[in-house]
């Protein structure tokens, strides 16, 4: 760990590293929609909001970050467990929110798994807050 860590835009030629990494991050599931192809297509609808945290060639954090036009999304938040609480994931975060703020976006939304008590902890300590009165649904294409 240098403590120099660098973040720039996320890009296809970061997946392997990022896969790498969120496999190792508890609480991420990795599913349909995180293979290389619709990753790649992902970063080219939204240009410049995913960010990748590095300490020299070393991939150290990862936020997936888009936008549907009207909302926000950040996907895959990960940092390394040895960077864990040096607020990195914070700086990922904020320099996700700042792309979308210049995209015009007024609202971000988040999913946290219910069994991920960490990373609940994590977002409610940057000041996101549970929506109540709804509840998740999706359908398999």
């Amino acid at each position: 760990m240098s403590g120099n860590i660098d973040i720039r835009e996320f890009s296809i030629n970061d997946y392997d590293a990022a896969v790498e990494l969120w496999q190792r991050v508890e609480g991420l599931e990795i599913a349909e929609g995180d293979d290389r192809e619709s990753v790649a297509q992902f970063l080219a609808r939204n240009p410049g909001l995913s960010r990748v945290a590095t300490d020299g060639s070393a991939t150290v954090g990862i936020a997936l970050c888009g936008h549907d036009g009207r909302r926000g999304h950040i996907y895959h938040l990960a940092v390394d467990p040895a960077y864990q609480g040096r607020g990195l994931g914070k700086r990922l975060v904020d320099e996700c929110l700042e792309g979308l703020r210049r995209a015009g976006l007024k609202r971000v939304i988040i999913m946290v798994a219910d069994d991920n008590p960490r990373g609940r902890e994590f977002w409610k300590a940057c000041g996101w807050v549970e929506i109540t009165g709804t509840i998740e649904m999706g359908i398999d294409l």
